[in-house]
């Protein structure tokens, strides 16, 4: 006789419990916007100004769903002009399942933002050379030190007894 049922993941001692999960559901472009307010031709390297910040808020329709929001901004100068600003705010629509709460908040952002990354960073990268100027290549992002900053300075304000600002 053959045994046909499928076979079974190592317990790791863990009796009963179910592993957790991560699943994304849909990404989107939530807001994007490029202002190109004159291309004056360039021949030095503009400077460029780089904003990231992440967010997080649970579904109405509940069941573990969460909304996570990266906004990647820019803005270039030269010699005292601005060349372009864009703005993107890149969602992800996530599902999560059996993750204690208190590993929730570093792993909606951290993991989450890493999973919407490339595909944000695409949109820039397209988004600027569609506006005349050599694609914005963002280097990677290290989401564990932006998520520590942030957790830092958000102890510092209530230390202090301000309300915590997120932008990196």
């Amino acid at each position: 006789m053959t045994d046909t049922s499928a076979p079974q993941a190592p317990n790791n001692g863990q009796s009963g419990s179910t592993p957790a999960g991560l699943r994304v559901l849909g990404q989107y472009v939530k807001d994007l916007s490029f202002e190109n307010p004159g291309h004056p031709p360039v021949q030095t390297q503009p400077n460029i100004d780089l904003g990231i910040d992440v967010g997080a808020t649970p579904h109405a329709d509940g069941n573990g769903l969460y909304e996570v929001s990266l906004k990647l901004s820019a803005k270039a100068a030269a010699d005292g002009t601005v060349l372009f600003i864009t703005e993107l705010d890149y969602a992800g629509l996530f599902q999560i399942s059996n993750v204690p709460q208190n590993q929730l908040e570093a792993l909606l952002l951290i993991e989450c933002p890493r999973l919407l990354f490339p595909f944000a960073r695409r949109i820039v990268a397209e988004i600027t050379r569609e506006g005349g100027f050599p694609p914005l290549l963002i280097d990677p992002v290290d989401f564990v030190q932006l998520y520590q900053q942030q957790y830092r300075r958000a102890q510092e304000a209530a230390a202090n007894g301000q309300p915590p600002t997120q932008e990196a």
